[in-house]
């Protein structure tokens, strides 16, 4: 096997004329009209793009794009089987989602090397999360095994699947019906090399699932623009409540009262969504709403310092002690979805628990902030 350009991707050999059958009309088998392809691969089942390792500016722009959360659920590739290097039948087949921001780290690992990438239609969702939600799992993997002809490509029947996409794959039922072992690769694909390099052997910290500071600083920004329509929403409406006074409806109350409250319900989103994440191992508590509240009363002091010395009645900064506390317990529970540190029943069963308390908090909060503004004539904040 060799690619159709081999002055382009180096392999200096001739192309074989005999790898589709004569008088068959070659396959496709992943998508060729896209930037990072270099050509393609023949096969005896047809012809496989071969991809580029090397990310472009392009691939960059699109991953920061899709960080703030935009084209998101539309940055995908075409499922199917695609090739890095020159891979012959006796190279490793890596399954991979069709999530292009996994694709691409994926591919990108593999520089200077040949395999073979399934890519499974996961509907443009990342491993682990497509795992759990079950498009990354058995049947994906057995019917794209299948669609694409991999026993007619490869000699081997070994399929290396992210360690992440584990929780969706029954291994054993994946043999039994399409005869290929699945066997489980490292947590993060820049192991890929030397997993491959020892003999696909994992080590002990190759299987470590680790969230450190910049993997939980990454997911910030999609739940910063995921949370900032509602948490603008929050603010304006504060806005206009400032405006209650016992006097009537006030816009100096507006001012002095609903301008500050939506800054503080502001800064407590920003400060759930970016030092949350940011001094998730510190805070007390395991549950993620537990270390929200945690999070959310800290920054409540500092509420209440300003809102004293603004002006405020101790009514209203017992408002702040219950509102704030309650946002960001909500807010960082919200961030359950980006942590490898919890299951899906786990999020569930905290859910059902905390919920009912945040909703019960802010309706205090909200009503003694209220009364706070009837039975001071409108004093802020």
């Amino acid at each position: 096997m060799c690619c159709s350009t081999p002055s382009k991707c180096g392999c200096g050999q001739p192309e074989p004329r005999t790898a589709t059958p004569t008088g068959v009309k070659p396959v496709t088998l992943g998508r060729l009209a896209e930037p990072w392809s270099a050509g393609v691969i023949h096969t005896e089942v047809g012809e496989v793009p071969r991809i580029e390792t090397k990310l472009t500016a392009r691939d960059r722009l699109g991953a920061f794009k899709v960080r703030f959360a935009v084209g998101r659920m539309s940055y995908r590739v075409r499922a199917g089987l695609y090739a890095v290097g020159t891979p012959d039948a006796s190279s490793p087949v890596l399954v991979s989602a069709n999530y292009k921001l996994s694709f691409d780290v994926l591919r990108s690992s593999m520089a200077g090397r040949s395999a073979w990438i399934l890519v499974l239609d996961t509907k443009g969702i990342n491993v682990w999360c497509a795992a759990g939600k079950g498009t990354f799992g058995t049947d994906e993997i057995v019917r794209q095994v299948q669609s694409c002809g991999l026993d007619r490509v490869v000699s081997h029947r070994k399929l290396i699947v992210p360690q992440l996409g584990a929780p969706g794959v029954r291994a054993h039922e994946v043999r039994q019906r399409c005869g290929f072992r699945v066997e489980y690769g490292p947590v993060r694909a820049s192991d890929l090399p030397a997993f491959l390099d020892g003999g696909a052997k994992a080590s002990t910290e190759m299987r470590r699932v680790r969230f450190d500071l910049w993997d939980r600083l990454v997911v910030s920004p999609v739940e910063l623009v995921g949370g900032a329509r509602k948490a603008l929403l929050v603010a304006a409406s504060l806005v206009l409540l400032g405006g209650i006074s016992s006097a009537g409806y006030s816009l100096a109350g507006v001012r002095t009262a609903g301008l500050p409250a939506a800054g503080f319900v502001l800064g407590a989103f920003l400060g759930a969504t970016i030092l949350g994440p940011a001094l998730l191992p510190w805070l007390p508590g395991r549950a993620f709403s537990t270390k929200g509240a945690a999070l959310g009363l800290l920054m409540s002091s500092g509420v209440v310092a300003l809102s004293l010395h603004a002006g405020a009645t101790w009514l209203q900064a017992a408002a702040w002690v219950v509102l704030i506390p309650a946002l960001t317990s909500f807010v960082l529970m919200n961030f359950t979805g980006a942590s490898t540190f919890t299951s899906q029943s786990g999020v569930l069963r905290e859910m059902r628990r905390a919920v009912p308390v945040q909703i019960g908090a802010s309706a205090v909060g909200l009503g003694l902030w209220i009364t706070s503004l009837l039975t001071s004539g409108g004093r802020g904040p």
